[in-house]
């Protein structure tokens, strides 16, 4: 039997070591920590609130009083970005989850399935597949209507294709192992070989591709935005900020630049972070390495 009290601190060097291994993921989750941290504490961080506005500094440049400059509203745009990491991240992770959630439950189905009811699965997913994630969001969107709440549902709908056939794809290799089969033989009910033997297998390489969609999703909801479909005015929505400001961009190109940075800046953070989770993480790699 393993001690517990050795279990933690040999976790604890593993994560160290992983830090120091891979100086990229290090910093790619240090910049994805320091945005969730302002997204948590924004009150207390933010500056101004960032649906004021002041009719007396519109558009007005960076400077001491407005460290990143005003929009054409008045608004401090610090303000309004260290708000809309809340969004951006709030979308991500629920979006995520339905995704990962909804693939879960269809890839479990079609992988363990035969016949006609494969058929049908294997289908819907193939159906989700067939369109980028962009273009399926816009489509619920027109259906589900505006609002951070139908963001997060288009966006999660959208999102469900890829993990249904990473998890299809697990499934049907684990159910063929020897350890599953032997359980068959045995008796063992169904559901109880699904949640003890296959359910573990799956939901781990499922953890590792929740990682990476993450800033996937952001990217599509701040398209959404972007394009006036997603989330509404006045909410500090960075897709939203880009989109008001590029009718000024010649002469206010701050209105544009600074909530483009930061989407950047935390989409390449969180691609790195999820990145080093798969390479560290994923089986198939480490198989292969």
């Amino acid at each position: 039997m393993t001690d517990t009290a050795t279990v933690a601190p040999r976790a604890r060097r593993r994560s160290t070591s992983m830090l120091r291994r891979r100086p990229f993921f290090t910093l790619g989750l240090a910049v994805a920590l320091a945005f969730a941290l302002a997204a948590i504490f924004a009150p207390y961080v933010a500056p101004y609130d960032p649906t004021f506005q002041d009719i007396e500094f519109m558009m007005t440049g960076p400077g001491a009083q407005h460290w990143l400059g005003t929009d054409s509203y008045g608004q401090d745009i610090l303000s309004r970005i260290i708000f809309g990491a809340r969004y951006a991240l709030a979308i991500g992770l629920c979006s995520v989850a339905i995704g990962a959630l909804g693939g879960l439950v269809i890839g479990l189905a079609a992988g363990l399935s035969d016949g006609l009811v494969e058929w049908l699965l294997m289908r819907l997913i193939d159906s989700i597949l067939a369109m980028p994630s962009l273009i399926m969001a816009v489509a619920f969107i027109a259906i589900l209507g505006q609002g951070v709440d139908k963001v997060i549902i288009a966006v999660g709908i959208a999102m469900i294709g890829p993990f249904a056939r990473t998890v299809r794809a697990d499934v049907m290799q684990v159910r063929v192992q020897l350890f599953v089969e032997a359980a068959g033989l045995m008796g063992v009910a169904r559901l109880r070989i699904i949640w003890r033997h296959i359910l573990p297998n799956v939901v781990y390489p499922l953890a590792v591709q929740v990682t990476i969609r993450i800033s996937e999703a952001i990217l599509v909801s701040s398209s959404l935005s972007f394009l006036g479909i997603g989330v509404t005015p006045p909410t500090p929505d960075w897709g939203l900020m880009i989109a008001e400001g590029r009718g000024f961009v010649s002469f206010a190109a701050w209105m544009s630049g600074m909530p483009g940075a930061a989407l950047a800046i935390l989409l390449i953070a969180l691609s790195l972070v999820g990145d080093g989770i798969r390479e560290e993480f994923d089986p198939k790699l480490r198989d292969g390495a």
